[in-house]
């Protein structure tokens, strides 16, 4: 009898832990081809969505067959993603993929400090990799080596005056021919005079005057066009110390709201022009969001810097247990439509319906790359249960266009791309080790006078000086001189 109970409890025992391998990496879920499945955690940034769920479990069906992957996606709100992700990184937390970009869970940082995985072995011979325009993959190198995948979009930096339409129409303003912030001054003027409920220069705490310079640590960079690689502090270049006293001149004279230094966007404020961030049909974009159209007009020439090209990764963890899966996973999503279009979009039938171009679009558009046979319209109710940022899980080009934009968008933002030139500082990579020290102080400097004097809030007369001085106390020749050291060394490998 004794020798029995000892035999089931070995029994039990022996069960138990079977189960428990299971769970824990024995043989588990498998596709219908017998690959084991893989589950790959993914953070992402953005807000959790009511269908999340409902298109993920679609998603999983397809890449379960297709390649052997589960996806398991974790959102992290806008405000909260570096926080977030700062702390999965230095705690070892177990996952495989992330965002990362040049302005959120910083990549060259993290690529530097080893949190990302090398890729060149792993991307070599992927379609993906042959698709991707090759000037995203050389942003992507840090070091000369790959620690991200790119999503393919606008490759350049395209800032541009936005103009609200009716104002244009009914003044015949020539706003094709308005670029430079000198340019806009008689036309505020007009504005001023005649529309005394409208915003003639609409600003926000988050703008920034024109900037001829790649910052590649801001405040210190390369002015665009010069070839030496001299770097510089951009407030003390005689183009910015210029655009800070028009910026002056244009506050002082009533053009620009008070507030506009402390302000958030009011999208009910009437306002005549304003600057946004731009690529091919933006002003589609500003208009939807705005709720009128607007046009636009570029205030310089798209220039590529690190920063541009950056816009938009996915990095592979360097403990990631999955690294194959996890470029699997990337390259599917890169180069099938129906993935990239279900993460996108969410399901057909549920959240998209298919809709016929208009014939003569069609036909103009035969030939062009990156031109679907149909576009899609959003159902009104069920957009709201999912919007997604679209360039956060792969390129854009293999997206369907929606029912209010061309047919050869995507062809256009590729002729956009190929005309954009290189900043002479393209390709370079700061390591600030250094001069981490220095370039802490900065932020706070920025922070207390950037605003003020970008919206002409206040006199730079005045204030550029204590700006100024605040800078070289934090030790801003520094920072300058540990970058043209680098820089210098950089252009002599060229």
């Amino acid at each position: 009898m004794r020798w029995n109970k000892k035999w089931m409890a070995l029994t039990i025992a022996s069960a138990l832990a079977a189960g428990s391998l299971a769970g824990c990496g024995g043989k588990g879920e498998t596709n219908e081809s017998g690959e084991e499945i893989t589950e790959l955690t993914w953070y992402q940034v953005g807000d959790s969505q009511n269908d999340d769920q409902t298109v993920l479990e679609k998603v999983n069906e397809y890449t379960q067959e297709k390649i052997g992957v589960k996806l398991n996606i974790v959102k992290v709100g806008w405000g909260d993603y570096n926080q977030k992700m700062q702390v999965v990184i230095n705690t070892g937390d177990a996952w495989d993929l992330c965002f990362t970009c040049s302005w959120a869970n910083d990549y060259l940082q993290n690529a530097q400090k080893g949190a990302f995985l090398e890729l060149d072995d792993l991307i070599q011979e992927q379609e993906m990799y042959e698709r991707i325009d090759p000037r995203f993959w050389e942003a992507a190198k840090v070091g000369g080596v790959t620690y991200g995948v790119p999503s393919e979009k606008e490759i350049g930096n395209c800032p541009m005056w936005v103009f609200t339409k009716e104002y244009v129409d009914k003044y015949d303003i020539p706003y094709e021919e308005i670029h430079s912030l000198e340019d806009l001054e008689p036309w505020l003027k007009l504005i001023k005079e005649k529309e005394p409920d409208v915003v003639p220069l609409y600003l926000t705490k988050d703008y920034t005057a024109p900037t001829y310079m790649d910052k590649i640590q801001d405040p210190v960079g390369i002015e665009y066009g010069d070839d030496s690689l001299t770097v510089k502090n951009v407030f003390e270049t005689e183009r910015m110390k210029s655009t800070l006293a028009t910026m002056r001149k244009y506050y002082t004279e009533g053009y620009i709201n008070k507030d506009a230094a402390t302000a958030s966007d009011d999208k009910s404020i009437k306002r005549f022009v304003t600057k946004g961030d731009g690529q091919p049909y933006a002003e589609l974009i500003w208009g939807k969001d705005l709720g009128y159209e607007v046009v636009a007009t570029q205030i310089m020439d798209t220039k590529i810097t690190n920063a541009s090209a950056r816009g938009a990764l996915t990095a592979v963890n360097k403990n990631s247990e999955h690294p194959e899966k996890a470029i699997a996973l990337l390259n599917l999503i890169n180069t099938d439509e129906y993935l990239r279009n279900l993460l996108n979009y969410g399901i057909e039938g549920v959240h998209w319906e298919k809709a016929e171009p208009d014939a003569s679009e069609a036909e103009a558009a035969k030939g062009k790359e990156y031109v679907y046979d149909f576009k899609i319209k959003l159902d009104e109710a069920a957009k709201k249960d999912y919007s997604v940022p679209y360039w956060v899980q792969g390129g854009l080009f293999n997206t369907y266009v929606l029912d209010n934009e061309p047919l050869d968008k995507w062809a256009t933002f590729k002729e956009f791309n190929d005309a954009s030139e290189e900043a002479p500082s393209f390709g370079f990579d700061f390591n600030l080790d250094p001069v981490s020290t220095q370039v802490a102080g900065f932020r706070n400097v920025l922070d207390e006078f950037g605003k003020s004097l970008y919206t002409g809030s206040v006199d730079p007369e005045e204030y550029l000086p204590q700006l100024q001085k605040k800078l070289e106390a934090t030790g801003v020749q520094d920072v300058i001189d540990e970058m043209q050291s680098q820089i210098d060394e950089w252009k002599d490998g060229k």
